[in-house]
Formats: C-alpha cells, structure tokens, sequence
C-alpha cells in the first residue's frame, strides 16, 4: 500500500482545495493510504468529503499568523506551510511514502530533511508571484527574494504537474532558470457522484416567475472581476424586451470568508455596486454556500457566468458543463481549454456588451440551454472524467515510488 500525505496550506472551499480532496480520494480508491496535513480546517467550512473518517485531516500551525496587521501575507503563508512540514517529518512520527503538495513549495526543503528521504510531487495551479500586484517599490523589494525562493524550491521537487497546457506556458515564462523541468498536465477532473444525487430545488434563491437564472460561481476576490457579471445583466436590460427581462436573474454566489478582509469588503462592493445599477431586486448574494446549494443552482440555471481573465484553470465551467449548464466565459487562460466556443457555451471579452449578447442567446432561444447543455455534458465525461484523472495521478504516484 503506497502511503500519501498531501500538503496544502489552507483546506478551505476553493478550486484548489476542491483538486486536492478530489485527489485524495482517488488515491484512496486506488488503495493508497492518504492523508491531508494543513495549517487551516474548520469542518464547518469546508467539502464534505473531509468530514469522512477515511479522509483524515490533520489541522497543525493553525495559531500562527495569517498576517501582520493587514500585510506580509505572502511571508506569513510561508511559514505556516514550513511549520506544517517541520511538524510532519521531525515531530509526527506518520510513515508515508509520497508527498502531494501544492501552492506553496517553500516547505520542499524541509521535506527532503526526512530521514529516509522521500519523493515530493508539487501541483503548480499557477505560479505564486503572479498573483499578486506590486505597485509599490516596496512591495518588489518584499517579493523579489519570496519569488526567487518559490522558483528554487519548486525546483527541488520530484515531479511538477501543473493543471493546464496554459499553466505549462506561463511556469516556462515565470521560471526561467527552470527550463529543464518537465510539466505534466493534470486537468482536474470531477467526482461525478457529487453532482448526481438528489437535487434539491433553487426556488428559495429564486424569486417566482424567474425563469432565466444567471450563476457566477467564485470567490469573493477582487481579482474574479465579479462586477463583470452585474454590468452584463445591467447590458442585458437593454437588449432584451420587458417580458424577457422580467423573467431574468442573477446569482451570485461566492466562497466567503470572514477572516478574509478582502472577501467583506468585496461583498460590500458587489452589493453597492448593484443598487447602484438599480439591480437590488435582480440579484441574490449568496455565501458561503453549501455542496447542496451549489449543485442545486448549477443543475437549475440557464447559465454560469464565468468572469476572470487568464484563469490558470477554473474548475466551475466544467462542473458546470457536467451538470448541462452551458457557460459564458472569458476568452483567456484555463476556459480556452475547458469550454468549447459556440458548442458547449460561449467564450467572450470581458466587456459588458460581449457577455450580454451571448447571455442573450439564451434569453431569446431557451432550447439552446438544452442543447450545448448535452454538448458540455459529453465534453466532460470524454476529457475531465475522475477515471482518467485517477489512472494519470495514480501512475505519477507509483513512479515516484519506484
């Protein structure tokens, strides 16, 4: 039995945490003994597969900072991971054989202090350091020496995968001094049982009547560009005639954190942001929300409104497509991959006109809904199945071993 820890900085809700769960059970699937280490779970918030007694959770680190008032992030990310590391090889005792982690690579040092040493797999979903702006001069002269660190550390790893053909161009162009490590693409994949049980009904975030329900699915982080989608539904008012308009919604519908002071304070944006385009009655805010309610709104929408520009990956358009819902995306990044322009959704600039003209399509022609519904559905099942997902990240874990 191959024995698996995973790593992962904090087990919240997100699209990473969803690839990484889903990992861990594929892996248990397969026989392998899994674990997931982190510095951050709170089993209120989180997927309900880590609620299961064969997916342990192990929660360490979790009194050290996220920040300091307000800043060093990024530092402070760092060292929780390193702690967590720290803990696993010299204080733990847990045997194990491979190590899955991803994000943070700055703990691949201490990793490869174990007595035995073991073989660490890294899963980049985007290099650390563009996710972050540095207008300031002081803000380069603190992340310069945390990218060259996140640029040798990744390089310690044993094997690096990443989560798209778009994410192996940008690793190559971030990381140049790592141009003879070779990038696997790993697409993540869904656990379809997840999205095939009993689904309940979304008419309790649904006014009556509404029968053209719009979705955005994603954080509560500025850089999602959310108010892309309420500046298209305001477009869309324009385009569309009265009877049409007055059976259209919106839902938003976000990953939502308190501790997060970008989440409150985005929230608020959103909100004001819709008053201020006289949506207030148009609109449900939802956060936080539930494995339940979030299958239940994929499974009842017209479409999900799918908003960042060069998103490394973005798991949401294919849970969508699964479930039939076609998507509205932007033309950049992960989605180029994903979503299959004109056949399983639309692919767009992110521009308020572009997304309201092909959000219109589906106002004016409501069998189209059902039509790149099924085309999304084959899609998926032919190039993001879990099956295939196990077999791939099964034989990179077996390798590893060997």
């Amino acid at each position: 039995m191959v024995r698996v820890v995973f790593l992962h900085p904090d087990l919240g809700i997100g699209g990473a945490e969803r690839l990484v769960v889903d990992a861990a059970v594929a892996l248990r699937s397969r026989g392998c003994s899994v674990q997931i280490w982190t510095a951050h779970y709170d089993p209120h918030h989180c997927f309900s597969e880590t609620l299961s007694p064969d997916l342990p959770v192990v929660c360490v680190g979790d009194w050290l900072p996220t920040s300091v008032f307000g800043y060093f992030h990024a530092l402070c990310a760092y060292l929780r991971m390193i702690y967590v590391a720290f803990y696993l090889i010299f204080l733990s005792g847990e045997e194990f054989d491979v190590i899955f982690c991803d994000q943070v690579s700055a703990c691949i040092p201490v990793l490869r202090l174990s007595r035995h040493r073991k073989k660490v797999l890294f899963y980049c979903h985007f290099p650390d350091q563009l996710l972050t702006q540095r207008r300031s001069l002081l803000k380069r002269l603190y992340r310069a020496p945390i990218d060259r660190l996140e640029e040798v550390t990744t390089g310690m790893a044993d094997r690096v995968v990443v989560n798209s053909r778009f994410t192996a161009g940008v690793f190559k162009q971030t990381f140049p001094r790592l141009s003879g490590v070779k990038t696997d693409v790993l697409y993540p994949s869904l656990n379809f049982s997840a999205f095939d049980g009993e689904v309940d009904d979304i008419g309790g975030l649904v006014p009556e009547g509404r029968s053209f329900v719009f979705l955005s699915i994603n954080r509560y982080e500025r850089k999602k560009n959310l108010p892309l989608a309420l500046q298209a539904l305001a477009a869309l008012r324009e385009r569309v005639a009265k009877k049409q308009w007055d059976r259209v919604h919106l839902v938003m519908a976000g990953g939502y954190d308190e501790r997060v002071l970008e989440n409150v304070q985005h929230y608020e944006e959103l909100r004001s942001l819709a008053t201020s385009l006289g949506l207030e009655d148009r609109v449900t805010f939802l956060r936080s929300f539930s494995d339940k309610q979030k299958v239940a709104l994929l499974h009842g929408s017209t479409c999900v409104l799918y908003t960042p520009s060069n998103e490394h990956f973005g798991i949401v358009p294919v849970e969508a497509m699964y479930t039939r819902c076609p998507v509205i995306a932007v033309n950049s990044g992960g989605p180029l991959e994903s979503v299959s322009h004109e056949e399983t959704g639309f692919l767009c600039e992110p521009t308020p006109g572009s997304f309201s003209e092909a959000m219109k399509h589906f106002v004016s022609d409501p069998q189209l809904r059902q039509r790149m519904g099924e085309a999304g559905r084959e899609r998926v099942l032919k190039y993001f199945s879990l099956e295939a997902f196990t077999e791939q990240l099964y034989n990179h874990i077996l390798s590893l071993t060997h």
